[in-house]
Protein backbone atom coordinates (compact mmCIF):
# COMPACT_ATOMS: atom_id res chain seq x y z
CA UNK A 1 0.00 0.00 0.00
CA UNK A 2 1.41 3.38 -1.22
CA UNK A 3 0.79 6.38 1.08
CA UNK A 4 1.00 9.86 0.04
CA UNK A 5 2.20 12.68 3.05
CA UNK A 6 2.23 16.37 1.83
CA UNK A 7 3.31 19.54 3.46
CA UNK A 8 5.83 22.07 3.64
CA UNK A 9 8.94 20.48 5.48
CA UNK A 10 9.96 17.56 4.12
CA UNK A 11 12.40 16.23 6.65
CA UNK A 12 9.13 16.58 9.05
CA UNK A 13 7.27 14.58 6.26
CA UNK A 14 9.98 11.78 6.51
CA UNK A 15 9.91 11.73 10.35
CA UNK A 16 6.20 11.55 10.56
CA UNK A 17 6.71 8.36 7.89
CA UNK A 18 9.46 6.73 10.31
CA UNK A 19 6.80 7.10 13.36
CA UNK A 20 3.96 5.58 11.59
CA UNK A 21 5.45 2.66 9.85
CA UNK A 22 8.95 2.34 12.01
CA UNK A 23 11.67 0.82 10.45
CA UNK A 24 9.54 -0.85 7.79
CA UNK A 25 9.22 2.24 5.97
CA UNK A 26 10.28 2.60 2.12
CA UNK A 27 10.58 5.98 1.26
CA UNK A 28 9.80 5.71 -2.90
CA UNK A 29 9.94 9.58 -4.02
CA UNK A 30 8.85 12.79 -3.82
CA UNK A 31 7.44 15.68 -5.55
CA UNK A 32 8.09 19.45 -4.71
CA UNK A 33 6.00 22.76 -6.25
CA UNK A 34 6.10 26.40 -5.30
CA UNK A 35 2.77 27.73 -3.90
CA UNK A 36 1.53 31.25 -4.33
CA UNK A 37 1.47 32.88 -0.64
CA UNK A 38 -0.66 36.23 0.14
CA UNK A 39 2.02 38.74 -0.98
CA UNK A 40 3.13 37.67 -4.82
CA UNK A 41 6.91 38.10 -4.29
CA UNK A 42 6.49 35.12 -1.51
CA UNK A 43 6.90 31.98 -2.33
CA UNK A 44 6.84 28.29 -0.46
CA UNK A 45 7.78 24.52 -1.29
CA UNK A 46 4.80 22.26 -0.70
CA UNK A 47 6.26 18.64 -0.86
CA UNK A 48 4.39 15.11 -1.64
CA UNK A 49 6.19 11.99 -0.11
CA UNK A 50 5.16 8.96 -0.83
CA UNK A 51 6.07 5.87 1.18
CA UNK A 52 4.70 2.21 1.87
CA UNK A 53 5.53 -0.39 4.32
CA UNK A 54 7.50 -2.50 3.51
CA UNK A 55 5.60 -5.75 5.39
CA UNK A 56 8.08 -8.04 4.69
CA UNK A 57 8.43 -7.38 1.59
CA UNK A 58 11.59 -8.12 -0.26
CA UNK A 59 14.30 -5.19 -1.58
CA UNK A 60 14.36 -6.35 -5.05
CA UNK A 61 10.60 -6.27 -5.61
CA UNK A 62 10.25 -2.95 -4.32
CA UNK A 63 13.64 -1.97 -6.51
CA UNK A 64 11.01 -3.08 -9.39
CA UNK A 65 7.94 -0.78 -7.87
CA UNK A 66 9.76 1.85 -7.91
CA UNK A 67 11.78 1.24 -11.59
CA UNK A 68 8.43 0.63 -12.65
CA UNK A 69 6.86 3.98 -11.06
CA UNK A 70 9.81 6.09 -13.23
CA UNK A 71 8.81 3.90 -16.31
CA UNK A 72 5.30 4.78 -16.20
CA UNK A 73 5.59 8.34 -15.60
CA UNK A 74 8.11 8.49 -18.90
CA UNK A 75 5.26 6.07 -20.74
CA UNK A 76 2.28 8.70 -19.87
CA UNK A 77 4.47 11.71 -21.04
CA UNK A 78 5.45 10.59 -24.39
CA UNK A 79 2.00 9.87 -24.85
CA UNK A 80 0.99 13.25 -24.41
CA UNK A 81 2.74 14.16 -27.65
CA UNK A 82 0.93 13.55 -31.00
CA UNK A 83 2.42 10.42 -33.20
CA UNK A 84 5.19 11.63 -35.49
CA UNK A 85 6.10 14.35 -33.40
CA UNK A 86 8.67 12.18 -31.37
CA UNK A 87 11.45 12.90 -34.19
CA UNK A 88 10.23 14.66 -37.10
CA UNK A 89 12.80 13.88 -39.89
CA UNK A 90 13.33 17.53 -40.65
CA UNK A 91 14.28 18.54 -37.38
CA UNK A 92 17.40 17.23 -36.09
CA UNK A 93 17.71 16.09 -32.39
CA UNK A 94 19.46 18.29 -29.93
CA UNK A 95 22.26 17.25 -28.77
CA UNK A 96 22.11 17.69 -24.70
CA UNK A 97 24.50 15.66 -23.60
CA UNK A 98 26.50 17.13 -20.72
CA UNK A 99 24.63 20.28 -20.64
CA UNK A 100 22.02 19.50 -18.57
CA UNK A 101 23.69 17.76 -15.46
CA UNK A 102 21.01 18.88 -12.84
CA UNK A 103 18.28 17.31 -14.46
CA UNK A 104 17.55 13.17 -15.14
CA UNK A 105 14.66 10.95 -16.21
CA UNK A 106 11.62 13.00 -18.24
CA UNK A 107 13.28 16.54 -17.41
CA UNK A 108 15.84 15.59 -20.28
CA UNK A 109 13.30 14.10 -22.32
CA UNK A 110 11.25 17.29 -22.19
CA UNK A 111 13.95 19.79 -22.45
CA UNK A 112 14.91 17.78 -25.97
CA UNK A 113 11.40 18.34 -27.05
CA UNK A 114 11.51 22.01 -26.79
CA UNK A 115 14.73 22.49 -27.96
CA UNK A 116 13.74 20.33 -31.51
CA UNK A 117 10.43 22.72 -31.49
CA UNK A 118 12.95 25.82 -31.78
CA UNK A 119 13.10 26.59 -27.97
CA UNK A 120 16.51 27.85 -26.68
CA UNK A 121 18.81 25.82 -24.77
CA UNK A 122 18.72 27.99 -21.92
CA UNK A 123 15.28 28.76 -22.01
CA UNK A 124 14.14 25.16 -22.12
CA UNK A 125 16.00 24.17 -18.98
CA UNK A 126 14.32 27.40 -17.12
CA UNK A 127 11.14 25.79 -18.63
CA UNK A 128 11.55 22.53 -17.20
CA UNK A 129 13.15 23.52 -13.98
CA UNK A 130 10.01 25.20 -13.06
CA UNK A 131 8.28 21.65 -12.83
CA UNK A 132 10.35 19.64 -11.50
CA UNK A 133 11.29 17.93 -8.03
CA UNK A 134 14.32 16.05 -6.66
CA UNK A 135 14.45 12.58 -7.75
CA UNK A 136 15.76 10.93 -4.26
CA UNK A 137 17.55 8.15 -6.42
CA UNK A 138 19.83 10.26 -8.82
CA UNK A 139 19.36 13.57 -6.21
CA UNK A 140 18.91 15.06 -9.89
CA UNK A 141 15.55 16.88 -11.35
CA UNK A 142 12.88 15.19 -12.87
CA UNK A 143 9.35 16.38 -13.79
CA UNK A 144 6.85 16.01 -10.89
CA UNK A 145 4.14 15.81 -13.15
CA UNK A 146 2.54 13.04 -15.38
CA UNK A 147 2.79 14.42 -18.54
CA UNK A 148 5.13 16.40 -20.62
CA UNK A 149 1.82 19.05 -21.43
CA UNK A 150 0.67 19.27 -17.20
CA UNK A 151 4.59 20.46 -16.80
CA UNK A 152 4.70 22.56 -19.70
CA UNK A 153 1.23 24.46 -18.89
CA UNK A 154 2.70 24.62 -15.28
CA UNK A 155 5.89 26.61 -15.83
CA UNK A 156 4.47 28.51 -18.62
CA UNK A 157 1.47 30.24 -16.12
CA UNK A 158 4.70 30.72 -13.32
CA UNK A 159 6.84 32.31 -16.48
CA UNK A 160 5.33 34.38 -18.41
CA UNK A 161 2.45 37.03 -18.74
CA UNK A 162 -0.65 36.98 -20.21
CA UNK A 163 -2.55 39.60 -20.65
CA UNK A 164 -5.97 37.73 -22.14
CA UNK A 165 -8.78 39.52 -24.03
CA UNK A 166 -8.50 43.36 -24.68
CA UNK A 167 -11.24 44.67 -21.81
CA UNK A 168 -13.04 48.03 -21.94
CA UNK A 169 -12.56 50.17 -19.24
CA UNK A 170 -14.36 53.88 -18.47
CA UNK A 171 -12.36 55.50 -20.88
CA UNK A 172 -11.77 54.86 -24.34
CA UNK A 173 -8.46 52.40 -25.27
CA UNK A 174 -6.53 53.05 -28.34
CA UNK A 175 -4.20 50.85 -29.37
CA UNK A 176 -1.29 51.19 -32.12
CA UNK A 177 -0.23 47.93 -34.24
CA UNK A 178 3.54 48.74 -34.79
CA UNK A 179 6.10 46.54 -35.98
CA UNK A 180 8.46 45.22 -38.93
CA UNK A 181 7.29 45.30 -42.83
CA UNK A 182 5.29 42.47 -43.46
CA UNK A 183 4.41 40.88 -40.27
CA UNK A 184 0.20 41.37 -40.81
CA UNK A 185 -0.30 44.76 -38.90
CA UNK A 186 -3.41 45.75 -41.46
CA UNK A 187 -4.64 42.27 -41.36
CA UNK A 188 -4.58 41.50 -37.74
CA UNK A 189 -5.48 45.10 -37.12
CA UNK A 190 -9.18 44.55 -38.39
CA UNK A 191 -8.91 40.38 -37.29
CA UNK A 192 -9.21 42.32 -33.63
CA UNK A 193 -11.59 44.74 -34.89
CA UNK A 194 -14.11 42.51 -36.32
CA UNK A 195 -13.20 40.02 -33.21
CA UNK A 196 -14.57 42.91 -30.79
CA UNK A 197 -17.13 44.73 -32.66
CA UNK A 198 -18.93 41.06 -33.94
CA UNK A 199 -18.25 38.78 -31.37
CA UNK A 200 -17.84 41.25 -28.05
CA UNK A 201 -20.29 44.20 -29.55
CA UNK A 202 -17.69 46.78 -28.54
CA UNK A 203 -17.75 49.96 -30.33
CA UNK A 204 -14.78 50.10 -32.94
CA UNK A 205 -13.33 52.94 -35.13
CA UNK A 206 -9.77 52.36 -36.93
CA UNK A 207 -7.16 55.17 -37.93
CA UNK A 208 -4.83 54.45 -40.60
CA UNK A 209 -1.51 56.22 -40.72
CA UNK A 210 -0.16 53.96 -43.79
CA UNK A 211 -0.82 56.34 -46.75
CA UNK A 212 2.30 54.45 -48.48
CA UNK A 213 1.75 51.01 -49.16
CA UNK A 214 0.10 50.86 -52.44
CA UNK A 215 -3.64 49.47 -51.52
CA UNK A 216 -3.65 50.07 -48.25
CA UNK A 217 -6.32 52.75 -47.57
CA UNK A 218 -8.30 50.52 -49.76
CA UNK A 219 -8.26 47.59 -48.18
CA UNK A 220 -9.02 49.17 -44.96
CA UNK A 221 -11.85 51.02 -46.07
CA UNK A 222 -13.14 47.92 -47.38
CA UNK A 223 -13.11 45.89 -44.43
CA UNK A 224 -14.42 48.93 -41.91
CA UNK A 225 -17.04 49.18 -44.43
CA UNK A 226 -17.87 45.32 -43.78
CA UNK A 227 -17.80 45.83 -40.37
CA UNK A 228 -19.58 49.16 -40.39
CA UNK A 229 -16.95 50.93 -38.76
CA UNK A 230 -15.62 54.57 -38.64
CA UNK A 231 -12.25 54.78 -40.84
CA UNK A 232 -10.01 57.82 -40.67
CA UNK A 233 -6.75 58.56 -42.24
CA UNK A 234 -4.30 60.84 -40.76
CA UNK A 235 -0.46 61.69 -41.26
CA UNK A 236 0.63 63.88 -38.58
CA UNK A 237 0.02 65.05 -34.72
CA UNK A 238 -2.39 67.76 -35.14
CA UNK A 239 -4.99 65.48 -37.37
CA UNK A 240 -4.28 62.20 -34.82
CA UNK A 241 -5.48 64.26 -31.61
CA UNK A 242 -8.75 65.81 -34.04
CA UNK A 243 -9.48 62.30 -34.83
CA UNK A 244 -9.08 60.94 -31.79
CA UNK A 245 -11.47 63.76 -30.05
CA UNK A 246 -14.35 62.77 -32.70
CA UNK A 247 -14.22 59.34 -31.66
CA UNK A 248 -13.91 59.71 -28.21
CA UNK A 249 -17.39 58.28 -27.53
CA UNK A 250 -16.03 55.04 -29.04
CA UNK A 251 -14.40 52.15 -26.71
CA UNK A 252 -11.83 51.08 -28.71
CA UNK A 253 -9.21 53.02 -31.35
CA UNK A 254 -6.89 50.50 -33.59
CA UNK A 255 -4.80 52.59 -35.34
CA UNK A 256 -2.62 51.11 -38.25
CA UNK A 257 0.64 51.86 -38.83
CA UNK A 258 3.01 51.64 -41.92
CA UNK A 259 5.57 48.84 -41.59
CA UNK A 260 9.15 49.53 -41.25
CA UNK A 261 12.54 48.05 -40.73
CA UNK A 262 13.34 47.90 -37.10
CA UNK A 263 16.78 49.47 -37.61
CA UNK A 264 15.26 52.42 -39.52
CA UNK A 265 15.02 54.86 -36.56
CA UNK A 266 14.47 57.77 -38.79
CA UNK A 267 11.16 56.35 -39.99
CA UNK A 268 10.26 54.66 -36.61
CA UNK A 269 10.66 58.19 -35.17
CA UNK A 270 8.47 59.60 -37.56
CA UNK A 271 5.78 57.01 -36.61
CA UNK A 272 6.02 58.51 -33.28
CA UNK A 273 5.82 61.77 -34.04
CA UNK A 274 2.38 61.00 -35.76
CA UNK A 275 0.78 58.80 -33.27
CA UNK A 276 2.28 61.35 -30.51
CA UNK A 277 -1.45 63.23 -31.09
CA UNK A 278 -3.15 61.28 -28.36
CA UNK A 279 -2.56 58.81 -25.71
CA UNK A 280 -2.27 55.00 -26.84
CA UNK A 281 -0.57 51.34 -26.32
CA UNK A 282 1.50 49.70 -28.86
CA UNK A 283 0.97 46.07 -29.57
CA UNK A 284 3.85 44.75 -30.96
CA UNK A 285 3.63 42.32 -34.06
CA UNK A 286 6.51 39.60 -34.25
CA UNK A 287 6.30 36.43 -36.73
CA UNK A 288 6.74 32.95 -35.68
CA UNK A 289 9.04 32.27 -38.46
CA UNK A 290 12.16 34.70 -37.26
CA UNK A 291 15.09 33.56 -35.61
CA UNK A 292 15.67 34.39 -31.60
CA UNK A 293 18.00 37.31 -31.82
CA UNK A 294 16.37 39.18 -34.64
CA UNK A 295 13.38 39.06 -32.36
CA UNK A 296 14.78 40.31 -29.59
CA UNK A 297 16.06 42.96 -31.54
CA UNK A 298 12.71 43.99 -32.95
CA UNK A 299 11.21 44.18 -29.15
CA UNK A 300 14.62 46.34 -28.21
CA UNK A 301 14.34 48.86 -30.71
CA UNK A 302 10.56 49.46 -30.52
CA UNK A 303 10.18 49.46 -27.18
CA UNK A 304 12.20 52.27 -26.99
CA UNK A 305 9.87 54.25 -29.17
CA UNK A 306 6.62 53.35 -27.93
CA UNK A 307 4.85 51.93 -25.07
CA UNK A 308 3.98 48.05 -25.51
CA UNK A 309 1.42 46.83 -24.43
CA UNK A 310 2.07 43.49 -25.45
CA UNK A 311 3.07 41.00 -28.29
CA UNK A 312 0.68 39.63 -31.04
CA UNK A 313 2.49 36.80 -33.27
CA UNK A 314 1.55 36.10 -36.30
CA UNK A 315 2.07 33.61 -39.02
CA UNK A 316 2.37 30.50 -36.54
CA UNK A 317 0.95 28.54 -39.64
CA UNK A 318 4.01 29.06 -41.26
CA UNK A 319 7.05 27.77 -39.20
CA UNK A 320 7.37 24.23 -37.67
CA UNK A 321 9.40 25.77 -35.08
CA UNK A 322 7.23 27.93 -33.08
CA UNK A 323 10.01 28.35 -29.83
CA UNK A 324 9.94 31.75 -30.62
CA UNK A 325 6.87 31.89 -28.71
CA UNK A 326 8.62 30.93 -25.34
CA UNK A 327 11.73 32.71 -25.73
CA UNK A 328 10.57 35.74 -26.53
CA UNK A 329 8.42 36.51 -23.82
CA UNK A 330 10.86 35.15 -21.44
CA UNK A 331 13.88 37.03 -22.95
CA UNK A 332 11.96 40.43 -22.51
CA UNK A 333 9.45 40.30 -20.13
CA UNK A 334 7.00 41.40 -22.01
CA UNK A 335 3.59 40.20 -22.33
CA UNK A 336 1.45 37.94 -24.59
CA UNK A 337 -1.73 38.83 -25.78
CA UNK A 338 -2.88 37.29 -29.31
CA UNK A 339 -1.76 34.83 -31.83
CA UNK A 340 -2.94 34.98 -35.80
CA UNK A 341 -3.28 31.75 -37.20
CA UNK A 342 -3.54 32.10 -40.87
CA UNK A 343 -5.26 35.02 -43.43
CA UNK A 344 -9.26 34.56 -42.51
CA UNK A 345 -10.45 37.85 -41.10
CA UNK A 346 -12.00 37.14 -38.07
CA UNK A 347 -11.74 33.39 -37.32
CA UNK A 348 -7.73 33.21 -37.62
CA UNK A 349 -7.06 34.96 -34.61
CA UNK A 350 -7.17 33.87 -30.51
CA UNK A 351 -6.43 35.27 -27.37
CA UNK A 352 -2.97 33.79 -26.06
CA UNK A 353 -3.24 31.55 -23.41
CA UNK A 354 -0.32 28.96 -21.44
CA UNK A 355 -2.55 25.91 -22.84
CA UNK A 356 -2.87 27.59 -26.27
CA UNK A 357 0.79 27.87 -26.01
CA UNK A 358 1.57 24.45 -25.11
CA UNK A 359 -0.38 23.45 -27.55
CA UNK A 360 1.43 25.15 -30.63
CA UNK A 361 5.14 24.35 -28.54
CA UNK A 362 3.86 20.04 -28.65
CA UNK A 363 2.82 20.48 -31.95
CA UNK A 364 -1.02 19.91 -30.82
CA UNK A 365 -2.42 22.97 -32.47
Amino acid sequence: MVKVLEGQNLEALIEKAKSEFGEKVDILYYEVERTREFLPFIRKNRYRLFVREKDGVDEKEIEELKREIREIKSIVSRASIPQGFQNPPHIKKPDIDGKFDRFTGDALDLIAKLMERGVSEEVAGKVVEESCGVDIDSNKLDLNTQTFREALEKSLKKLLKFTGELEREDRQRVFAFVGPTGVGKTTNLFKLAAKLSLERGARVGVISTDTFKVGAVQQARTYTSILNIPFYTVTDAKKMRETLKNLRDLDFILIDTVGRSHYDYWRIGEIKATLSGGEFKALLLVSCNMKRREAIEVVNRYRSFFPIHSILFTKIDETAEPGILIDLPVATGLPVSYISTGQRVPEDIKVMSPKLMTDYILGES
